[in-house]
């Protein structure tokens, strides 16, 4: 006969068994998707690769990167069929030009620059920048001196690679449906592309890249680049990359620098990228907006990883699959509660400003989630789960819409904190505890009617 106290652990460990095989046999379904995801995408790529080699052979300031890998890395992760970026880099030594800030004066009449962006000033004449801007022409800045407009850079590569597109059909190397150029856009700042792979269309999107070297980012808010493997921040943000922002000025973008990161951490021991793989199913299923719009995106969520990556560093964090997904769901309920999600890179810049989402009702569905994981931890057909019922449970709120301006409660402590508001375990680590009492204190202290 077993004790009681014997019974009870069985009972515990049995649940806590079904718990455990339920979560990895969801996660099993979408890990076998990705080797078929994969062929797709180099079935598609090689068609694009085939018109880039058109583009190159008539204007050689086209590079080609055969070097993929970060671009199918990310493919096979996404559940969904977001578009893939295609950088394509430009044969220029970026270190020549001179970045500098766009004026007013650098946009149209009645156009002010964006926030962030820049102007890549070329040097004087006799470099070897010269041939390059006499094809695509520069912009006059005050001064006298001279700027590569990124929409004259657009504009040349979308004329060659039409002409690919056409030589291509007409060598027979396309077949009827197997490319659409539709969504080739005269004010977008990127070239469209939907390619036929099998029964899959794979959108790439492919934007001009100026790449030049710079001193490594010096990330403000986070303690001594924790988390992350040694040395991979420093090498992932070693070299800037430029793509265009409006017609006449470029902005730095962190696309490849994002997925470096991305690629360091899948060398971590744990199910870090298992859990971005099955929290981003969810996304896709069940956490959407209707028509598409406006909802939780995979780039959201690469940033969600990133940054459980840094606040919780400890191997322990990340032993088991459900512990490692509800690091990550506390830190997206923090944004969402806030109405705020930090670039990792840029920390400053809130991702969730600017674009229109309902933020409140994505709340409602993510909690929904962590509060009772196994409705939806199944793969349906049809509708996906109704949450509409669903009632925020008033004290987890309160802690998570504690304003915090100066990143005070950015921090490991306060996510231990909400970690225990849905974990059926309690952190056992005394370090841990003290510093989880001393916050909850000064909580008390400066938000009372937050108890």
């Amino acid at each position: 006969f077993y004790s009681c106290s014997e019974q009870a652990w069985d009972s515990g460990g049995a649940a806590m068994a079904a718990s455990a095989s339920q979560w990895h046999s969801y996660l099993g379904v979408i890990v076998s998707r990705e080797k078929q995801r994969l062929e797709h995408f180099q079935q598609a790529e090689n068609i694009l690769l085939a018109l880039l080699e058109g583009i190159h052979a008539r204007e050689p300031h086209f590079l080609i990167d055969y070097a993929r890998n970060l671009e199918a890395f990310e493919f096979t992760l996404c559940a969904s069929e977001d578009a893939v970026t295609m950088e394509v880099p430009l044969r220029i030594d970026g270190d020549a030009l001179q970045v500098l800030a766009c004026w007013p004066g650098d946009t149209p009449a009645g156009h002010r620059p964006e926030l962030g962006t820049c102007c890549l000033e070329v040097p004087s004449p006799g470099t070897d920048l010269e041939d390059w801007t006499s094809a695509v022409g520069v912009m006059e800045r005050g001064g006298g001196a001279g700027c590569l407009v990124p929409g004259k850079v657009l504009q040349h590569l979308k004329d060659l690679l039409v002409s690919a597109i056409v030589r291509c059909q007409r060598r027979f190397l396309l077949q009827p449906g197997d490319l659409s150029a539709e969504n080739l856009q005269e004010d977008a700042m990127e070239l469209s592309l939907l390619i036929r792979s099998g029964w899959k269309t794979v959108r790439f999107d492919i934007v001009p890249v100026v790449r030049r070297w710079q001193e490594p980012l010096w990330l403000k808010g986070q303690q001594n680049n924790r988390g992350l493997p040694e040395g991979s921040l420093r090498k992932a943000t070693e070299e800037a990359y430029f793509v265009p922002a409006s017609p006449h000025c470029w902005r730095s973008s962190t696309h490849l620098p994002i997925l470096k990161l991305l690629q360091a951490v899948d060398t971590l021991k744990g199910p870090h990228l298992d859990s971005l793989r099955l929290l981003d199913q969810l996304r896709s299923r069940d956490w959407g907006e209707e028509g598409g719009k406006g909802g939780l995106t995979f780039n959201h969520l690469k940033m969600v990883l990133l940054w459980s990556t840094e606040l919780f560093p400890s191997p322990e964090d990340w032993q088991d699959l459900e512990g490692s997904i509800y690091r990550l769901l506390v830190i997206l309920l923090r944004c969402l509660a806030t109405w705020h999600l930090p670039h990792f890179l840029h920390p400053e810049e809130n991702l969730f400003q600017g674009e229109p989402r309902d933020l409140a009702s994505l709340y409602c569905k993510v909690e929904s989630f962590a509060q009772d994981p196994r409705r939806f931890l199944h793969f349906h057909f049809g509708l996906p789960v109704h949450t509409d019922s669903w009632q925020a449970d008033p004290s987890t709120r309160a802690l998570l819409q504690v304003p915090a301006e100066d990143w005070s409660y950015w921090d490991t402590a306060y996510f231990d904190i909400l970690l225990s508001q849905f974990q059926v375990y309690r952190i056992q680590d005394g370090t841990c505890c003290s510093a989880m009492s001393q916050l909850l204190s000064k909580i008390w202290r400066e938000i009372p009617q937050q108890t």
